[in-house]
């Protein structure tokens, strides 16, 4: 039994125990190109927030890893087969119920642990920062922690190199063989602007991509995924620990 995880942990734990950081990890139910699980994100969630928590837990932070929300946004994706989709109206239904116990109870930092991409999550905290003023709310993508470029070769944003290593180091027993593997081959708009990061519009996924990759996964290994893992792990419970320290009424300077 891990003590900072809630779904392995019991009442005789914790009807004394108090903690200081809520994590919620929250993925997607979507394709991985032809060899990843439609979990990918969930497991990488999963694995990346108890690891994180755990380095956190060591360095004596009181933080506690709610379960992983296995649906997240994926209105591009809508013609894709079981792609679950959970509008954003509906995230935030189910984020404030969540809050309004954190609030209720007395646990007051929520870290929002996102592994998928197309969840948004700055105006849901915007709007539940009024609706609850005593909570602290904020949100990570552990893609973004570090530069990919210090640990892949090949560029792309889902079922990549980077997300393929991660699996191969993970949950081997869930990637197909290499050679069933797509080339992520992906399309961009021919009007510029969008690439350049100042224009956005949805991508509809499969006018851009035959595989439902983006980005070439066969430079993968699962030496490549564990050191990234370690990697971002650290620098997530290192966070972690951090924000369970935190004084929420002296943050800046």
């Amino acid at each position: 039994m891990r003590p900072y995880i809630l779904a392995e942990t019991n009442w005789k734990a914790l009807k004394d125990a108090k903690f200081d950081l809520a994590v919620l990890p929250w993925g997607a139910t979507e394709a991985h190109n032809y060899h990843l699980p439609y979990a990918t994100d969930n497991y990488e969630a999963d694995a990346l927030a108890a690891e994180s928590a755990r380095i956190a837990w060591k360095k004596g932070g009181k933080v506690v890893v709610l379960p992983t929300l296995p649906f997240g946004v994926n209105t591009g994706q809508s013609d894709i087969y079981l792609d679950i989709n959970l509008n954003p109206s509906t995230q935030f239904a189910i984020l404030s119920d969540i809050v309004a116990v954190l609030n209720r109870q007395g646990i007051y930092k929520l870290l929002i642990f996102n592994s998928h991409g197309g969840n948004n999550f700055k105006p849901l905290v915007r709007e539940l920062g009024l609706k609850f003023p005593k909570m602290f709310i904020s949100f990570s993508f552990w893609a973004q922690a570090l530069d990919k470029k210090d640990y892949f070769e090949e560029k792309g944003d889902h079922a990549d190199e980077m997300e393929t290593s991660l699996m191969l180091h993970l949950r081997p027993d869930l990637v197909l063989p290499k050679e069933k593997w797509g080339d992520g081959a992906s399309k961009g708009y021919k009007i510029k602007s969008f690439s350049e990061g100042w224009v956005w519009a949805e991508r509809q996924w499969s006018k851009i991509s035959a595989d439902t990759g983006v980005g070439n996964p066969h430079k993968s290994t699962k030496e490549k995924g564990e050191r990234f893992f370690t990697d971002v792990t650290q620098k997530m419970g290192n966070f972690m620990f951090e924000l369970c320290q935190a004084d929420l009424e002296d943050l800046y300077e």
